[in-house]
């Protein structure tokens, strides 16, 4: 079970917590703040009252020892950058995610240690594209992720005599027919190389291809069943 430290509890640490499956994850939130203690508690969740600047507080609910993820969710970017360089001089594996609020504290973050930055006005702004441009991929991925449904990356081979010879991939519609995502096409014909797909790409199907795709492990059986079965039909 992987041990995650939450500094912060507000709307969006809420949002991603609410996500994470209870079975994979144990979960500690961290707030200087009573009241989003308590609130947290009545979520029921665990929590710690600790001074994050106190590297022996950090140390006392597991940075250094127990916890594998920190997520430095706090409001202040400052807060996050301390946080980050304290619980970084700690632990050299942790796996620190935190939040910035101005762009400009992206490069302090990631110099204080963390390895990944979120922006949340940056990735508002990539949902809302997703959902206009392609909202068959946005979907899925909302029931995949954080560990509320199995996530499988698998390689389907397009047999001999399968329906799917000479057929387009864009005529897949894996995500309506399988709830799957296409990532890409290798051509073993031209090389090895794996042809990720975009909007614009289109390309027709020969045996001996292999497809890259992403979605749960019961629907991969399904298409890989139905590829392999040359009575099948679209």
């Amino acid at each position: 079970m992987k041990q995650v430290a939450v500094f912060g509890y507000n709307r969006l640490s809420y949002e991603v917590v609410s996500r994470l499956d209870p079975e994979n994850y144990r979960i500690l939130i961290i707030d200087l703040d009573p009241v989003q203690i308590a609130l947290a508690r009545d979520n029921g969740l665990e929590t710690a009252s600790i001074d994050f600047r106190s590297d022996e507080d950090l140390k006392s609910i597991g940075i250094g020892s127990g916890i594998d993820t920190l997520l430095c969710f706090f409001d202040q970017d400052s807060d996050n950058v301390f946080l980050t360089l304290s619980a970084r001089a700690l632990d050299s594996e942790l796996n620190i995610i935190a939040i910035i609020d101005s762009p400009e504290s992206a490069e302090k973050l990631l110099a204080a240690g963390a390895n990944k930055i979120i922006d949340p006005y940056e990735i508002c702004g990539r949902k809302i594209h997703d959902m206009l441009k392609r909202p068959d991929i946005t979907d899925i991925f909302d029931h995949t992720v954080f560990g509320q449904h199995d996530l499988h990356l698998a390689e389907v081979v397009l047999p001999e005599n399968s329906y799917l010879e000479n057929s387009y991939a864009s005529h897949l519609e894996l995500s309506a027919k399988y709830n799957l995502i296409l990532i890409g096409i290798v051509n073993k014909q031209i090389s090895d190389k794996l042809h990720f797909v975009v909007e614009e790409f289109d390309r027709r199907l020969s045996v001996g291809d292999i497809l890259v795709i992403l979605g749960p492990a019961r629907e991969i059986r399904a298409f890989k069943r139905d590829v392999e079965n040359e009575f099948c039909k679209v």
